[in-house]
Formats: structure tokens, C-alpha cells, sequence
């Protein structure tokens, strides 16, 4: 990725206008308590073994709580305690953060990839829920919704009577949860005299991709199921080759009882949708044109991903389709961010994905014979 590039583009120029934002700060912050408090590499390996990032450390009793109404958190008291100011019209340079606070740096680092991924806010729109765990295997629940089943309605039950069963269990086999995650491989060269406001626009960038690929594996789970015949059920249009409005609607009709409240797929695939005779509602258009949001069809968030193929509709039930499964968020490798000058450091997270219940996804296939 080339960095000048990145950063004189429109976008990159608007992301940099963002970065260079800085947080109103009152005079009165007290910063004495976060003066006292050295962080060093033995403070990331205290954080590390109680299953908290720095930040989260630094917020605890034996160091520098936040009060509630205070406009800087612990880590942000930190840097102001440095006199590192990473936005508005004076950002230090990378060097002065090297030279000023090393060990601040990765957690820094952290923080700003984590903002880059919430600007990828797709994935967080198709999950169940997200679950911490504390091994690499993990083992899915099993929720028989079959049709004998899917009828738990309340009804007297007398002395004889069958009552309505809804059976869990552990699924055959578990999902194992492998690390993910990419070198950042720079010159300090490169960077030393770089404002921290750009180098946020380059950690975003980071954080971005990241959460980009997680999408990708998402997706993937939710067409091919988690390893325990659990794939998402196929129905095709009803001529190969095209998808229209009619299609949807089958689609939306097999859902019951759950509710199709998400379509995915490939923006060629969105092109079409979006072209529609029945889409072409003129205040659909206009919401579209003021704000940039897509319109819904049949009540259902529409979400582009260019991971599906391009011939594929995923229909939705975010609610009870899929879960992210994390057993090491986020990390950067500290130890060679504050020794090496970030020559290398590795970013990474152990993160997988498992069906909650089947049936809350469908596969619409155009292309068939």
C-alpha cells in the first residue's frame, strides 16, 4: 500500500480532516495521578495476564480511574501527561511519540486499528452475538427447528398429554478458532516524520482491511456452515440466469417463521435489485441520493459484499443466524513496536464463526441448471 497515495486521495484527505480532529480538553483535567504512572513492557504483560488491554488496566483502581463526566480517559491522560497531542493543528511526529512515550505506542496503535474497523460496520449487522473464549475449539450449540418442532405453541396440558419439546444439544463436531492476522512491515525511516494524525490514517486503513476479511470468513460460514452439515439451504429463481422482484419474494416467503431482515450480495448483484420497476419509488430514490443508504426491499437491510459470488442473494435473520467466536482479541505485538522502531510487528486475533440455527439463512442461486 502506498501511504502518500493513500493520504492524497479524496477520501484519504477527508480521513485525514477526521484524524486531525482534536478532542476539546478543559484546563482542569488533573493529569498528576497519570504523571505518577509509568507504563512500560512489564505493564502490557500485567495487562496481558489479566485479560485486559492497557487501556482497560489503566482505568482500574490501582491506577487512574476515570471520573464520569471526565473528557479523557486513562490513556488519553496518559499521553496528555507525555505532551503527546495526536490531532489538532500541532500532531507530534511519530519520532517525537518515539521520543517522548515508546511505550505508548502500541496501545495507541490498538485503539486507532479498532476505529478503523468500526468504520467497516457490516459485520456487527449480521451477528448474532460475539462470545470470548478461553481455548481454540469451541463447540456450537444444536437447535432442532424441524417442522415437527417448529410448532411450541401454549396449550392446556392434562394428565396425558405430550408437552412441546424444543431440543438443544452440542453440535458432533467443534469449530476450531485459528489465528488471523498480518505484519506491518515499515521503515522508521519512513514514518519518523510523519504526524501521528497520519499515521492514524494509515492504522485505520489497517483496522479496515481486518475487519474486511472477517467479513469474507462470516460469509463463508453462513453459505457453508460451520463443519457440522449445517449449510445454508439453496432455492433458485425461477429462470437461471436473471433475479427478479418475484424471486425476493420467494425467498422472503421461505423464511417464516423467522424474519428476513438482511440481504447480502455482490454489487452486481445490487445493481440489479437497485434498477428494479418495484424499487424505483421516488422517495426510495431520494433517500438514497441524500444520504447514500440503500433501500430496503421487503423491509430488509441491503448490504453489499463483494465475497459472495456474484451469481448469490443470502438472505438473513440476523438475529439468530450466526455468532463470531473470539479467543485473543485484538492485539499488537508490543514488544517489537517499542524496541524495533516498528521494522515489523505483527497484528492479530483469534477469531472464528458458527451457525446458531440453520434455518435463519437462505441462499437465493440465479445461475443454475
Amino acid at each position: 500500500m502506498d501511504l502518500e497515495k493513500l493520504l492524497n486521495s479524496s477520501e484519504g484527505k477527508r480521513l485525514l480532516e477526521l484524524a486531525n480532529w482534536e478532542k476539546p480538553v478543559s484546563a482542569s483535567v488533573d493529569l498528576s495521578r497519570a504523571k505518577e504512572i509509568k507504563v512500560t513492557r512489564e505493564t502490557y504483560l500485567e495487562a496481558q495476564s489479566k485479560g485486559m488491554t492497557l487501556s482497560e488496566l489503566l482505568e482500574t483502581e490501582e491506577y487512574d480511574p476515570s471520573d464520569l463526566n471526565s473528557p479523557l480517559d486513562a490513556f488519553e491522560r496518559q499521553l496528555a501527561a507525555h505532551d503527546i497531542r495526536v490531532g489538532g493543528r500541532n500532531p507530534v511526529t511519530v519520532e517525537l511519540f518515539y521520543q517522548g512515550a515508546p511505550a505508548l505506542l502500541p496501545e495507541f496503535m490498538m485503539r486507532e486499528i479498532k476505529r478503523g474497523q468500526k468504520m467497516r460496520p457490516e459485520l456487527d449487522k449480521l451477528l448474532a452475538s460475539t462470545s470470548m473464549i478461553t481455548s481454540s475449539r469451541y463447540t456450537p450449540f444444536y437447535v432442532n427447528v424441524s417442522p415437527n418442532q417448529s410448532k411450541l405453541s401454549l396449550r392446556p396440558v392434562g394428565d396425558s398429554a405430550e408437552i412441546p419439546t424444543l431440543t438443544v444439544a452440542e453440535q458432533l463436531h467443534s469449530v476450531t478458532v485459528p489465528d488471523y492476522g498480518i505484519t506491518l512491515k515499515t521503515s522508521y525511516k519512513a514514518l519518523r516524520h510523519r504526524t501521528t494524525a497520519q499515521f492514524k490514517v494509515l492504522l485505520w486503513f489497517v483496522g479496515f482491511r481486518l475487519q474486511a476479511d472477517k467479513m469474507g470468513l462470516a460469509i463463508d460460514t453462513i453459505i457453508n456452515g460451520d463443519g457440522n452439515d449445517n449449510a445454508a439451504t439453496v432455492i433458485n429463481t425461477a429462470t437461471s440466469g436473471s433475479l427478479a422482484y418475484a424471486d425476493l419474494v420467494t425467498l422472503w416467503n421461505e423464511f417464516f417463521p423467522f424474519e428476513m431482515n438482511t440481504i447480502l450480495c455482490h454489487k452486481d448483484l445490487i445493481k440489479t435489485i437497485l434498477i428494479m420497476d418495484e424499487f424505483k419509488d421516488p422517495m426510495a430514490g431520494f433517500k438514497f441520493q441524500r444520504t447514500g443508504d440503500l433501500v430496503s426491499p421487503l423491509g430488509s437491510r441491503l448490504i453489499r459484499c463483494d465475497d459472495i459470488a456474484s451469481d448469490l442473494v443470502i438472505g438473513l435473520d440476523n438475529r439468530f443466524a450466526i455468532e463470531e467466536v473470539v479467543s485473543q482479541p485484538l492485539m499488537v505485538e508490543y514488544d517489537k513496536v517499542i524496541e524495533q522502531k516498528l521494522e515489523e510487528a505483527v497484528i492479530s486475533e483469534s477469531v472464528a464463526y458458527a451457525k446458531v440455527i440453520k434455518e435463519a439463512a437462505l441462499v437465493l442461486d440465479t445461475v443454475w441448471s
